[in-house]
């Protein structure tokens, strides 16, 4: 799909500066943008990026207006209004209402409803209007799908759960799996808790490739509106993610844990079981909260790089904090009496 730049501004708004007559077909970035095709500069820093490009035309801050001659689109947020074009050039797969013959639904569905190839819809559900149940998805009895929202291939909804309207759901995610629930027998063997529990997905939530989302042991794990989760991100039971949390790939956090509104988690992080943690915080890359946090802000709790023989120097160190500790607080006593004596 093709937009001329006019076009653009007048579905998005912004400051055009140049021929507006320009028609640009795809995204790119400005090293390989061809003259079809549209870049951004997101900050004044890049400025750089532009030098030599190719590309039709480019989304730039008001810094940069002035300082080049192709056609542009003078936005305060070059990146966004850069996520706006590409959803304006890429249009979401339609699909039209339908069972395909080798699929499975024991549920009344609306027309406008897609269920794809292999797919299975049990009894007892509530399916919305527009939903798209990709191939080989399992949506098993009692659950509920809120209209316009997409699974992809091998989506698996267990039972009860409830997503929104408007969710994107990526190939393999599980949505209600049991959570990790289990007593210790005298022997040291395990005695599974049942979990009664649901999953419940508020609207406009994406969930990457091979999510896990666990339903609850008692209470339901709740993702609440507008939650973007990762490719192998693990939600365990009983937790809530507040509305627009953004959760990087293989984040993962034990149960009874409650995640504030735009929390936000790099690759790898993690948060311990049965804390909370306010609104607005971030945790870096493989960092990992252990305790409540109640001020919003940056956290990091990870230890950089550095080199082996280096680190196996430090390591030997940090096997005597504790007792290091303890000496430095008994010198700390001795210089106070020292100090309460003169």
């Amino acid at each position: 799909m093709a937009w001329s730049l006019a076009q653009i501004v007048a579905a998005l708004g912004g400051e055009l500066r140049g021929d507006g007559s320009i028609v640009v077909s795809q995204v790119a970035p400005l090293a390989r943008a061809e003259a079809h095709q549209i870049g951004f500069v997101a900050h004044p820093k890049y400025r750089s990026s532009i030098a030599g490009t190719q590309a039709g035309a480019v989304i730039v801050p008001p810094a940069l207006a002035d300082e080049i001659s192709l056609p542009r689109i003078v936005i305060r947020d070059p990146y966004l209004y850069f996520a706006k074009v590409a959803q304006l050039l890429n249009p979401t797969e339609v699909f039209a209402g339908g069972v395909h013959p080798t699929a499975v639904v024991l549920s009344d569905l609306p027309a406008s409803v897609y269920v794809g190839p292999h797919a299975y819809v049990a009894e007892g559900c509530s399916i919305g209007e527009n939903v798209v149940i990709g191939p080989g998805c399992v949506v098993e009895r009692a659950c509920t799908i809120g209209s316009g929202s997409v699974m992809r291939a091998r989506v698996t909804v267990c039972f009860g759960s409830s997503i929104g309207e408007r969710c994107l759901i990526h190939p393999g995610a599980v949505i209600g799996s049991d959570g990790f629930g289990f007593a210790r027998r005298p022997d040291g063997s395990w005695e599974k808790i049942p979990q009664i529990g649901c999953v419940r997905i508020g609207d406009d939530v994406e969930l990457g490739a091979n999510v896990a989302i666990d339903r609850g042991a008692l209470d339901d794990t709740v993702i609440e509106r507008g939650a973007k989760l990762d490719n192998l991100v693990h939600i365990s039971h009983n937790s809530r993610i507040g509305e627009d949390a953004a959760l990087a790939a293989q984040f993962g956090m034990a149960g009874s844990t409650t995640l504030g509104k735009r929390f936000m988690a790099g690759g790898q992080s993690a948060v311990d079981g049965h804390i909370t943690v306010c609104d607005d915080v971030v945790i870096s890359g493989q960092s990992c909260l252990t305790k409540n946090i109640t001020e919003k802000g940056v956290y990091t709790s990870v230890i950089p790089s550095q080199p082996h023989q280096q680190w196996m120097r430090n390591a030997v160190h940090i096997k005597h904090l504790d007792d290091l500790v303890s000496r430095v607080r008994e010198l700390e006593k001795k210089l106070k009496l020292m100090g309460e004596e003169e």
